[in-house]
């Protein structure tokens, strides 16, 4: 039997070597709540950024109580842990881009606020989920330490029309709701570059969702609404836009792509309790329907719409 030639390179060792050689996706830090149910949270923002070919680096702000269809009771993380977490891969890996979620509290509003600070320079999407679920007192402190500590970092802020109403114009009284124009300027005023609006309510059953600035609408995708309640889509939708600001996307061409990827994460939601419906991240990964087959329209606007049954699906592909 012959001997091999140490001098010969395995082929296998070569194309290893190759991926080793070849640049590692960019990196996402996300800042957000343990979430069980895994429809939205760290694990919800872990399962988006992938989808989208980045890396995802999850700092746990907070431990939510929740299943599909209510948020029960949450505890929250000490400032420290949260700071300690980050600053310990922050010093090994580049971050591309930031995604902040629920933060817990005031105190870890600040604690990711200082984390923040030191990197101006990369991108942050900052999502305002619906915290009614709060006391009014941890409302308020919330908001205030969001208000004042993150979106003077903020370059795209991301939430409900009516959330982000309650929170950048808490005493507004017209008969109409607030515009994306309003709400922008209202954000600007905090040092919040562009917002995100969604749910905006349209005639004939449509749901717009409006980037803006001061100067006014940006860019925007209308979507027919689909009788379906969602969780998850507000940490879908700016996981997703934080992934592509990774990679050097425009914030308009961004949350085109960021909305688009909603879109079809919702049209193959699932069901897996009997609470709300799940965004599918990885729609791309089944198998193509039959030919003929019909797919329900979705609107990827809002977590609180009437329940229905989702569109029915195909076996999962494993990768």
């Amino acid at each position: 039997m012959s001997r091999p030639d140490p001098h010969q390179q395995d082929p296998q060792d070569a194309a290893a070597i190759e991926d080793q050689d070849s640049p590692p996706p960019a990196c996402v830090m996300s800042f957000n709540a343990s979430d069980p149910s895994g429809a939205g949270g760290s694990a919800g923002d872990v399962a988006t950024i992938a989808a989208m070919g980045a890396h995802a680096l999850p700092v746990v702000t907070a431990i939510v109580m929740r299943d599909t269809a209510e948020v029960f009771d949450h505890q929250t993380l000490d400032g420290d842990c949260i700071v300690e977490q980050a600053r310990s891969i922050l010093e090994d890996v580049p971050v591309a881009a930031w995604k902040v979620g629920f933060l817990g509290s005031a105190e870890g509003v600040s604690s990711v606020a200082e984390v923040l600070s030191d990197y101006p320079d990369v991108p942050l999407v900052a999502y305002l989920p619906s915290i009614s679920w709060l006391d009014e007192e941890q409302q308020q402190s919330y908001l205030d330490a969001f208000r004042e500590l993150v979106l003077p970092q903020t370059l795209v802020l991301v939430g409900n029309q009516k959330t982000l109403s309650d929170c950048l114009l808490p005493d507004w009284d017209a008969d109409r709701p607030a515009s994306p124009r309003e709400l922008a300027v209202a954000a600007q005023q905090h040092g919040a570059a562009n917002v995100l609006v969604t749910g905006i309510q349209l005639p004939n059953q449509y749901i717009d969702n409006v980037l803006a600035n001061s100067q006014g609408a940006i860019t925007g995708e209308k979507f027919e609404r689909f009788e379906a309640s969602f969780v998850g889509s507000g940490d879908t939708l700016s996981a997703a836009l934080a992934a592509l600001l990774s990679v050097g996307s425009e914030p308009h061409d961004a949350v085109g792509e960021a909305l688009a990827f909603l879109d079809q994460s919702l049209e193959a939601g699932f069901r897996p309790g009997m609470g709300n419906v799940v965004p599918d991240r990885f729609f791309w990964a089944l198998p193509p329907g039959e030919e003929g087959e019909e797919s329900a329209e979705v609107v990827p606007a809002t977590d609180e719409m009437p329940i229905d049954e989702p569109p029915s699906r195909g076996p999962r592909r494993i990768h």
